[in-house]
């Protein structure tokens, strides 16, 4: 049994287990315990709890309402659908706000060093819909040293912070995007998924389902937070 493995066990186990989520139209009763490890395994339950994670430096409070965060800056189009889910119930959170931040394709947070001159740039906020869903007009993230490519990401409901966590991407997706311009500039990235220090702790759940959108990508995950 993996590390991994064993963590969403044990975040099953939390929820007394009752996962109250249809799998092929049936909940997942108490006495489906493996039925449910192997829902959540092969991805077939997503409300599973997100892991929580630093927040890390570059957070800045109250950025813009808007769907498009890019501002200009160069990169390959990234689409991003996040849903935000009830970790206990599996139900979508309506009018959730999901903020997100990341650095641009030389490794630049707004706000911060290089970036200091705006503090807008691949930064804002989107309500969740009916469906519980935040969609983003960005681009794929750059890196920066001793750092995997990542997204961060928190979720507000009722004005409250449920949930602060950081995207991933594919090491083997980030390869690819990074031969082209403007990335192929900056040389090989110091640090893969098994050099981070964050992704080792809970990474792989936080990993963005990616696939080729057009001229871009799309990136989607679910996020299972307690509201």
């Amino acid at each position: 049994m993996t590390d991994d493995t064993f963590t969403r066990r044990s975040t099953l186990a939390r929820f007394g287990g009752l996962l109250a989520a249809a799998v092929g139209g049936r909940a997942l009763l108490p006495g489906a315990a493996e039925g449910g490890n192997l829902a959540v395994e092969t991805g077939a339950v997503s409300c599973v709890l997100s892991p929580e994670m630093t927040e890390g430096p570059y957070y800045i409070a109250r950025e813009k309402l808007r769907l498009d965060i890019r501002e200009g800056h160069r990169g390959a189009l990234l689409s991003l659908r996040l849903r935000v889910l009830n970790a206990a119930t599996c139900k979508p959170i309506q009018g959730a706000a999901v903020d997100i931040w990341h650095a641009d394709a030389a490794g630049n947070y707004s706000g911060f060093g290089n970036g200091a001159a705006s503090r807008t740039f691949l930064r804002g906020i989107q309500k969740t819909d009916a469906s519980g869903l935040a969609v983003f007009t960005t681009i794929y993230p750059g890196w920066y040293p001793g750092r995997a490519v990542h997204i961060h990401v928190k979720v507000h409901v009722g004005g409250s912070v449920v949930h602060t966590g950081q995207l991933f991407f594919p090491d083997s997706l980030t390869d690819t995007v990074y031969r082209n311009a403007p990335y192929a500039a900056r040389g090989l990235r110091s640090s893969r998924n098994a050099d981070d220090s964050i992704f080792i702790n809970g990474g792989k759940r936080s990993l963005l389902a990616v696939s080729r959108s057009g001229a871009g990508y799309l990136g989607s995950i679910s996020l299972g937070v307690h509201k």
